[in-house]
């Protein structure tokens, strides 16, 4: 898995406390890795969501796709789909599919408005008191 320059450095600096070289990260600071997301949100026309779900979910699980999620607005008529991918290129790969455009092409009817984006990050640790 890929991890962004500074995220690269801080893992090969990290080091026992007491050691003589380098400054003492936290492990988790080290272990955090880049993420390859692809983020779509759709508005459906009122009362279309079941049948929007039912063209919307892949045949099959695309290559390189780690995990999806999906998120609805309690009307109903705004979705948000986010799926985190191996690498920006297998993201690409799989949006310039034939399989997809057909999933896109069953979507069509259902959709209003759509916005998309691909996006690099990484999960925020949280504090705890």
């Amino acid at each position: 898995m890929r991890r962004n320059t500074v995220e690269a450095a801080a893992a090969s600096t990290v080091v026992e406390k007491g050691a003589l070289s380098g400054p003492v990260l936290p492990r988790e600071a080290a272990a955090m890795e880049e993420q390859f997301v692809w983020v779509t949100t759709r508005r459906l026309r009122p009362g279309t969501l079941e049948d929007f779900e039912s063209a919307w979910r892949p045949g099959a699980t695309p290559q390189g796709m780690r995990r999806a999620f999906a998120y609805w607005s309690e009307d109903g008529q705004e979705i948000t789909g986010v799926s985190f991918w191996d690498s920006k290129e297998a993201c690409d790969s799989w949006r310039a599919s034939d399989p997809e455009a057909q999933r896109r092409a069953a979507m069509a009817p259902y959709v209003v408005e759509e916005r998309e984006g691909f996006y690099r990050g990484r999960e925020l640790a949280i504090p705890h008191s």
